[in-house]
């Protein structure tokens, strides 16, 4: 895949750098402010574009601020957010849209290398990929706990690792169960949760949404 890399550490930024070259991949530019990711981003417009939340000039959110202008703006470029801590504020929008292509780890999860390339294969491929403790930290301020509360354990379990960006396959594999088993829980959770069918909308989607709060 063809990559962009945001980070302003300079050591973990080419760490990344060579680590991503040595799986293959392809790091067109590597930056170290949301500025310039947006600026690289409009002349390369990559597979994936990998960035940090807090870069200069506040140390804020510039980064999670770019990845959202490059999904409204290139909504054919992947975006995989690396953080020290989960952002409230803005993680959840992040899902928005078809819900693919897009993906929020832990800096801790990139430690782990394949964690963070099966993140990003997933990303690039036109998937999705949510950190496990930033899924549990966005349920936590749900207000849909009533509509929940009617899921079984299963079913919550299966809705869980679909915000987490696991397809129907991946999830049977995790649980131990048959595809068509994951597929029945899925109508299931969207039946309770009073999703819509109309065209235009995907009911994964909305389910997730609606498990993080938004």
């Amino acid at each position: 895949m063809r990559v962009i890399l945001a980070e302003d550490a300079t050591l973990l930024r080419e760490g990344l750098v060579r680590l991503l070259a040595e799986e293959g991949h392809d790091v067109v530019v590597a930056v170290g402010d949301g500025e310039k990711l947006l600026e690289a981003t409009a002349e390369h417009q990559p597979d994936v574009v990998v960035t940090d939340v807090r870069m200069p000039p506040t140390h804020t959110d510039e980064g999670l601020r770019a990845a959202l202008e490059i999904r409204e703006r290139w909504p054919d470029t992947g975006v995989l957010v690396l953080s020290q801590y989960v952002e409230k504020r803005y993680a959840a929008k992040l899902i928005g849209g078809d819900g693919g292509r897009v993906g929020y780890l832990l800096k801790d999860r990139v430690a782990q290398v394949g964690d963070f390339l099966d993140a990003l294969d997933r990303v690039g491929a036109g998937g999705a990929a949510f950190d496990p403790e930033v899924v549990r930290r966005l349920v936590a301020r749900t207000s849909h706990e009533d509509a929940l509360a009617r899921l079984t354990p299963r079913e919550r379990d299966v809705l869980e690792k679909m915000a987490q960006g696991h397809t129907n396959a991946s999830i049977a594999t995790l649980l131990f169960v048959s595809q068509s088993a994951v597929e029945k829980h899925a109508n299931a959770i969207f039946d309770k949760l009073d999703l819509p069918q109309e065209k235009g909308y995907s009911r994964r989607v909305l389910a997730v949404l609606r498990y993080l709060g938004s």
